[in-house]
């Protein structure tokens, strides 16, 4: 057994997973070099290693995906291995055999493995072979999908419904449900455009779809002498466009006999290609207990802190270790379930919009301290969440003594975070944790979807939110105006001895406008909101960016954050972003009727309609793409395409119109 001290590591990816690499790197003494993209310059994790080589550029496929580049600049570092995190290349063969070649350790397992592993056709062969169940399935070649009996092959040799599927790669891009074969070769092109933008690979295959299954996967991990171990199974079952949003360990529904079935088909995928490091092995689970095998996964995956607090185990060290020639340590060997951990990823995203991806910048990006509760974050205050990459954010763990334990523990520091500036789905993951039917373990891949994302959305926000924000916004605006004052700084602004006309203010919480008004008097506070009082309101203090308000003899304080003309006030009612308005708007600069604008910042990758033609409402005239996923923007209304504003490959930003329809009557259509 030969032992090779890794003395410098190159982090082949970016954000919360390079930041977590590092952290593991540093206590093992093994300095630490960051590559980052353009739109990455400023993003935490390049400061945070010890050096940081720049590549040119921003998009995946000029930077994070570029071989050559990142191997390139090990070598020039000096580093003698490489971590490739999840994501980008972190399951290319090609890239573990281009780093072994250079002369460095790749840190995860053969390039082999990877490639055998990487088709997703191939690994359920394989797997089958091993005797592990699988699902039955239909590869489709790069022209199969013009074949006049395609259709009839999938009926036969899968069923509907069925999972069209990319070959290479996953984190849910390149996936389309598919329930009828007439709907079987535009869902086959749709997730090969995907496939090829997300991975650089587009093929794809048909895989049964199981209706609501448990999405359940097993930790497992491999050493250089042969040893491989399960470290027990995650529950993943909540998701979002086949992306995971809520993951815990233990499972709430396996029990001792099926963990031990799980994990033993786990260890016997592993031993069947010899594999060495961290990998997962991942399952579909029905309501009566059968599970087959969906895919090995030859990479640290996103929710392996999970795992790590319920075992005690740091599985970057162990990678590390294991990449070093070291045998699996004998707490790996007999690690054990202590506890209960939750974890949820934070997304850039508008869920109200139909989970949107957003972009921008984030202004205030704050967690609150609390024991049992980790975060995991690629962004800080002042970041700019860029449009090129995955939406995801950080991810925010919490360990107990059992899961309500520490579902509550979760579930109250989401609560009082402070997330300033883009939109989150924050306020999804609290009502997920607080929803009676995730409380009681009653969870399947369809749970979002049965489920009022809008009601789930707003369980933080009571009926009075926005206007109690609106008023202690106004209020913290006067005491900063009050305080910046030259002099009489501290009366209230708009004092009179006679009180005459309120103060007014004006805020847009998204498509809805609130007038504030407000006065100070020998009484104390009146307000009013749209013309409505606000009964026994008094203020007990405020500064610019605090207040503290009596209302109905209840008080509350507010969290006041101004940047610009954005507001942001958090309370115990929730959160709320408004734009303060001027007092005398411009309305000169709307778009034309029938404009089609940009939903969010993205890039155009497809036109599907030339002017002069005519549409039907919701014919889908733009292809957005964002983050690495495609998104449609439809025609509002019957109507003839007026004009086209854009290009294909254009960069656009929110609100951007697109193109015009002009209405018609659908007869003139």
């Amino acid at each position: 057994m030969t032992i090779q001290p890794i003395a410098k590591l190159l982090v082949a990816n970016r954000g919360e997973i390079a930041t977590r690499i590092m952290r593991s790197a540093r206590e093992l003494d093994i300095a630490t070099v960051a590559v980052y993209s353009d739109a990455d310059a400023d993003a935490p994790f390049v400061s945070q290693a010890d050096q940081a080589v720049r590549l040119p550029g921003s998009s995946p496929g000029d930077t994070y995906l570029r071989i050559d580049l990142l191997v390139n600049a090990a070598v020039a570092m000096g580093a003698d291995a490489v971590h490739p995190g999840y994501g980008f290349l972190s399951e290319r063969s090609e890239f573990a055999a281009a780093c072994i070649d250079a002369g460095l350790r790749f840190v995860g397992p053969t390039s082999a493995t990877i490639a055998a592993m990487g088709s997703k056709t191939g690994a359920k062969q394989l797997m089958a072979e091993a005797g592990v169940p699988v699902l039955p399935s239909l590869s489709v070649d790069d022209d199969s999908a013009e074949l006049d009996d395609l259709e009839a092959q999938a009926e036969v040799q899968v069923g509907f419904p069925l999972l069209v599927k990319a070959t290479f790669g996953g984190g849910g891009r390149g996936m389309r449900i598919v329930r009828r074969p007439e709907d079987v070769r535009e869902a086959i092109h749709a997730a090969r455009r995907e496939a090829q933008s997300a991975f650089g690979n587009g093929s794809v295959f048909l895989e049964r779809f199981v209706e609501t299954p448990r999405h359940i996967e097993v930790q497992i991990f491999g050493d250089t002498q042969g040893t491989v171990v399960s470290l027990f199974e995650r529950e993943c079952s909540i998701q979002r466009r086949y992306q995971k949003v809520v993951e815990e360990a233990p499972s709430p529904v396996v029990d001792d006999d099926l963990r031990a079935q799980l994990c033993a088909a786990a260890v016997l995928a592993g031993q069947a290609i010899g594999y060495v490091g961290a990998g997962t092995v991942e399952f579909v689970l029905d309501a009566d207990g059968r599970f087959w095998f969906l895919e090995m996964n030859t990479r640290l995956q996103v929710e392996h802190p999970v795992t790590e607090l319920v075992t005690g185990l740091d599985l970057v060290r162990l990678q590390l270790l294991v990449a070093e020639g070291r045998p699996l340590p004998d707490e790996v060997i007999a690690a054990r379930i202590t506890g209960h951990a939750i974890e949820v990823r934070v997304y850039a995203e508008d869920v109200a919009a139909g989970f949107l991806p957003a972009a921008g910048v984030m202004h205030r990006f704050d967690f609150p301290a609390s024991s049992g509760v980790r975060v995991d974050a690629g962004i800080q205050d002042g970041s700019v969440v860029s449009v090129h990459y995955d939406s995801m954010l950080a991810k925010v763990i919490a360990h107990g003594g059992d899961r309500d334990d520490a579902r509550r523990r979760l579930a109250a520091v989401l609560d009082r975070a402070q997330i300033h500036g883009v939109a989150t789905n924050r306020d999804l993951l609290v009502g997920i944790l607080r929803d009676p039917e995730f409380i009681s373990g009653a969870i399947d891949t369809g749970y979002l979807d049965r489920h009022d994302i809008a009601q789930l959305s707003g369980t933080r926000n009571g009926p009075d939110v926005e206007k109690f924000h609106g008023l202690a916004a106004a209020i913290a605006a006067q005491s900063e105006r009050r305080h910046a004052a030259a002099v009489l700084s501290s009366l209230p602004s708009g004092w009179r001895n006679v009180p005459s006309a309120s103060q007014k203010a004006r805020y847009a919480n998204g498509d809805r406008e609130l007038d504030i008004g407000y006065q100070f008097g020998w009484s104390g506070l009146t307000a009013e909101v749209d013309g409505v009082p606000i009964v026994d309101v008094h203020l007990v203090s405020g500064t610019g960016d605090g207040v503290e308000l009596e209302i109905a003899n209840l008080r509350r304080k507010y969290s006041v954050h101004r940047i610009g003309n954005q507001v942001f006030v958090d309370s115990s009612l929730g959160t709320t972003q408004f734009t303060e308005l001027p007092r005398f708007p411009d309305t000169t600069a709307q778009p034309a009727t029938g404009s089609l604008v940009a939903p969010m910042p993205g890039t155009v990758v497809r036109i599907t309609v030339d002017a002069g033609d005519p549409v039907l409402a919701g014919a889908a005239l733009v292809v957005l793409e964002a983050m690495k996923m495609e998104h449609t923007v439809f025609a509002p209304v019957d109507g003839i395409v007026g004009e086209i504003l854009v290009a294909v490959g254009q960069a656009v930003e929110s609100d951007t119109v697109l193109a015009v329809v002009t209405s018609s009557s659908s007869e003139e259509i």
